[in-house]
Parts: C-alpha cells; sequence; structure tokens
C-alpha cells in the first residue's frame, strides 16, 4: 500500500499520461516512477527550505575571540552598573541588549539595545575607573543611585559641566562668586579647579562677620602657580556674605588662617595689622612680580637670601640624598653595622618607596581606558577622606588608630580586594607626585584592610616627619606591628628578597626611640633656611 505522501505525486503522475497517445506499460510505468521521485523531491526542497529558515532564526554567525572578549568586557561593565545583563559569556543577546537599552536610557541616548562606539567606550572606560575606587566611589555607592550615579558625574566631568549643588550653581553648592574664583584660580594654575578644592588650605571656612553663615577664604598659595603669587605672599580671597550675595576682598598674603581676617557685613581687614581690603593694584600687576625679592642681610656678611613660598619636605628630595650617601657609605646599612639609626631607617623607607611605586604603577597599567590625570585625580581624594585618622597618627596609639580605619573600611561597600587595588595605586601616586597625605592614607588603608607588612610605612612617615609629627615612639609602634607580621610568616611586601629588613628596622627603631634622633621637618612646620640658585 503507497504512503500518503505517495499519492499525490502517483496522481499527478496519471493525470499528465492519460491526455497523452496511447503508452506503453513500460511508459506508463516511467511517468509513475518519475512522478514519484519529483515528488519526492519537491518534498526536500520544502524540507531544506524550512530548515533553511530555523537555521536563520536560531543559529548567530560565530563571533571572533576578539568580539567576544569585547563582548565581555560590555558585559561586565554592564552587570557592575546595575544594568544586568547575565554571564559575561561574550554572546549580546536578548538579555543583554534589555541591559544596553537600560543603560542607554540611564544616559540619555536613545535606547536601540545596540551600543554605538562612544556609548561603549564610556561604559568600559568608566567601569576601568571605578575600579580604580576611592572616596568619589565610596560617596557613590553609599548615595540614592548607587554607583550608577558615578556614570552621570564623568558624563558632566567630560562635558566641563558642573552638578549643582543645592541652592547654588557652584562646585558642590558652593556660592557662585566662590566658585567663579575657583575657576579664575584654576585657569591660571595646573590644578583643576576640583584638584583645587581637595588641598589642604586652600579653601577655609569661618563666621567672619558674625551673621551665623559662612564665610570663605581661599589661599592661592597652595595652587603652585607663581601667576598669584609676589616676592613673600599670595593672593588670598576673601568672601563674607550679605543680604546680597558674598563680596569678595583681595589681600596680599602668607599663611593666614580665618583668625587673620576681621569682618563688617561684606567688608573685611587684616586682624592683626589692620590693612583694608582690595589691593586691587598688586592683583593688576601680578604678571610683572619678579619670582624672588633680594634682601640682604649684615649678619650674613651681605649674602643676598631670596624669600620664597614655604613647601613641605620632599621625600623625592629626601631620598636623592640618603641614596648619594649610602654610595657613599659602601651600600645599605646592616643591623651589625649600623651606626646612624635614623639614615638606617631613611635607607629602607626610600627603598620601601620605590617597591611601592613600581608595584602601584604595575597596577594602574592594568587599568584600561584611565589616563594617569584622572588616577591622579581620584586619588587626590583620599587626603580629606583619610584625615581624620592622619590627625590622629601623632597622638593616638596604634590601636585606636587601627580602629578607626578598619571601621572606613568596613562600612566602605567596597571590598577588600577593591580597596586594597585601589590604595595600592594611590600609594604610588601620592609617592610619585611627593603627595603625602595620599601616600600616608593609602598606607593606612592597605594596613587597614589586613596587609600588615604596610605598617613600617607609617612608622617611616612618622619616625621621619613625612606628612605626620615626628615621634619616635608612635613609630615605633607601627614598625613593630610590621615586623611582628613579618616574623609570623606574612608576605613581605618590599624587598622580598631581603629577609634582614626586618632586624634591622626593628633595631634601628629602638634605637630612635632612646632619643637619638634628628628628625627631617615634618609637613607644614617651618622648614630651614635655604638658598636658591634659580
Amino acid at each position: 500500500m503507497l504512503s500518503k505522501p505517495l499519492k499525490p505525486a502517483l496522481t499527478a503522475a496519471f493525470l499528465a499520461t492519460s491526455f497523452t497517445s496511447p503508452a506503453t506499460a513500460s511508459d506508463l510505468g516511467a511517468a509513475i516512477v518519475g512522478g514519484v521521485i519529483g515528488g519526492v523531491i519537491v518534498n526536500e526542497v520544502h524540507r531544506n527550505k524550512q530548515r533553511q529558515r530555523r537555521a536563520t532564526t536560531y543559529r548567530r554567525a560565530p563571533a571572533s575571540s576578539a568580539t567576544r572578549a569585547q563582548n565581555r568586557e560590555t558585559q561586565v561593565a554592564l552587570n557592575y552598573f546595575g544594568f544586568h545583563s547575565g554571564t559575561p559569556d561574550g554572546v549580546l543577546g536578548r538579555r543583554s541588549r534589555a541591559a544596553v537599552s537600560q543603560y542607554q536610557v540611564h544616559m540619555g541616548y536613545p535606547a536601540t539595545g545596540y551600543l554605538a562606539p562612544y556609548e561603549r567606550n564610556f561604559l568600559v572606560s568608566s567601569y576601568s575607573r571605578a575600579q580604580i575606587g576611592g572616596p568619589q566611589v565610596i560617596k557613590a555607592m553609599q548615595g540614592p543611585n548607587g554607583v550608577r550615579g558615578l556614570l552621570h558625574s564623568w558624563r558632566d566631568e567630560a562635558a566641563g559641566v558642573r552638578t549643582a549643588g543645592s541652592g547654588y550653581g557652584g562646585y558642590g553648592g558652593l556660592p557662585s562668586e566662590v566658585s567663579h574664583a575657583v575657576d579664575e584660580i584654576a585657569a591660571s594654575s595646573e590644578p583643576t579647579g576640583e584638584q583645587l578644592l581637595q588641598r589642604t588650605g586652600f579653601m577655609q571656612l569661618a563666621d567672619l562677620n558674625g551673621d551665623g553663615r559662612n564665610d570663605y577664604v581661599l589661599d592661592t598659595s597652595v595652587s603652585g602657580s607663581s601667576f598669584w603669587c609676589g616676592a613673600s605672599n599670595c593672593s588670598v580671597m576673601v568672601f563674607a556674605s550679605t543680604p546680597q550675595g558674598y563680596q569678595r576682598n583681595d589681600f596680599l598674603a602668607r599663611g593666614v588662617t580665618p583668625a587673620s581676617f576681621a569682618c563688617h557685613q561684606g567688608t573685611c581687614r587684616m586682624a592683626d595689622t589692620g590693612e583694608t581690603a582690595p589691593v586691587q593694584a598688586a592683583q593688576q600687576n601680578r604678571s610683572t612680580v619678579t619670582a624672588f625679592a633680594g634682601q640682604e642681610s649684615a649678619s650674613l656678611g651681605g649674602i643676598t637670601l631670596f624669600d620664597q613660598p614655604a613647601q613641605s619636605a620632599s621625600l623625592t628630595s629626601y631620598c636623592s640624598k640618603v641614596s648619594l650617601l649610602t654610595s657613599s657609605n659602601g651600600g645599605f646599612m646592616t643591623a651589625a653595622s649600623m651606626t646612624d639609626p635614623e639614615l638606617a631607617l631613611g635607607e629602607q623607607f626610600c627603598l620601601a618607596r620605590t617597591y611601592a611605586i613600581n608595584a602601584g604603577e604595575t597596577r594602574a597599567g592594568k587599568v584600561q581606558g584611565v589616563s594617569q590625570a584622572q588616577i591622579d585625580s581620584q586619588c587626590d581624594a583620599f587626603g580629606p577622606a583619610v584625615q581624620p585618622f592622619l590627625a590622629k597618627l601623632g597622638t593616638a596609639g596604634r590601636g585606636e588608630v587601627m580602629g578607626d580605619v578598619q571601621k572606613f573600611v568596613l562600612q566602605s561597600g567596597m571590598s577588600l580586594e577593591q580597596l586594597a587595588n585601589t590604595a595600592g595605586i594611590c600609594l604610588f601616586s601620592g609617592y610619585r607626585r611627593d603627595d603625602m597625605d595620599v601616600a600616608l592614607g593609602a598606607a593606612l588603608i592597605l594596613t587597614g584592610t589586613g596587609q600588615r607588612p604596610y605598617a613600617e610605612l607609617i612608622g617611616h612617615h612618622l619616625a621621619l616627619g613625612f606628612g605626620a609629627p615626628v615621634t619616635a615612639e608612635r613609630a615605633q609602634d607601627w614598625y613593630g606591628m610590621a615586623v611582628i607580621s613579618l616574623e609570623g610568616g606574612a608576605a613581605p611586601v618590599f624587598a622580598p628578597g631581603q629577609p634582614e629588613r626586618a632586624e634591622l628596622i626593628k633595631t634601628a627603631s629602638a634605637k630612635l626611640a632612646g632619643g637619638r634622633v634628628q628628625p627631617v621637618q615634618a609637613s607644614g612646620s617651618t622648614a630651614l633656611p635655604s638658598f636658591s640658585t634659580d
């Protein structure tokens, strides 16, 4: 019995032969066979078309390994910012396209589900930048929008737009008059306005006229720009609140605090000298002021001294001198050959600094799509964020400071790995730029995440006075934490091929705490007299 699929073919064959001349049995058989074969062929064609449709519908052309790697980067970045694309497998399916659309809506882009090159580059580079971490990332994690808030902040930053504060249109809610002054200073100095605001001492707040509102003091001496500084003084801008807004008063001074000024309504004067405010002529001639003003001193036999802006002790300069002394002495001191504990610790400090810079530079090199300037900008925020801990170093015990740091670590919203990676990069950034607040803050964070050998750096800062007050006793406490950790089997983070370092540091710090110390001046203290040949 013929199967059903063959019946139409046989019918067609029969009809094809019934209207022709009489055919032989063989002709009829051939026609029947031809009809059967033709039906099979037609059926196969239909089946092939159906297979092709299914293949077109369900199969995708295999992506290259490079494309899959890029897609995985995109998926990882989407997941990080809360646009859930599923497991990063390198295939942008329906779930990933939906996540892309959510990202585009969040950023105000057309929600196509397909990333334009700029949209993808911004997403991936923002993820890489977020991996650096820092207080800006921590603050965003604790905000209402979570890490998504970073996307808007960095988009506005790239466009040169500042996010409006509450009630004002300036930096972080500053009055517009103060914000305009920050921009004016930044226009003639290397740091950006945001970086200037993060520098200790640049902005000081106080109620100078007794009206219950904050007044602002901007000290341009910390900007590092000679445009704002004369022979011995720099421009200081005081903004006093009035019912009509903030009134600006300009002075030439150095080392000022809010107590240096007294204001009545919008008019201010120097509290100690009675000098009245605006010194507009000095401002108009800033560009013609010479860098130094020679002053002869009879007590020095007529030797001319040159005034220059007060500056913190430079660790880079110190390590250069230590290197020369080490070379002239024939190599590093050992516990057996040590004659000067301060120099011995200085050698180890500079050695550790070199290792920290190299290790941090390697970490920073793995962060894709982020410039060194962006890294430095984020790391600059470490100074203010850890300032309460830094302020305690000279007065509080190690246990109290570590307790505060560990609370900060636990409340940061970042994983220990991300915090440690961030701090390692910022340690490099701080030492590279001679920014002791950033470097010392990063060392504290690293120690707080459980990497105890980094406590050695805190001991060095306290022993030698870089970014911290000189106190050999407090330094010995931090050195002890690092030494105990190393003796307990912790992996060395500095000079791993020199196991004798732990014994040397323990011996030298003990001798230093005994009173044989001639400390380098701490940051912010009065510098030794200096001469300039510039």
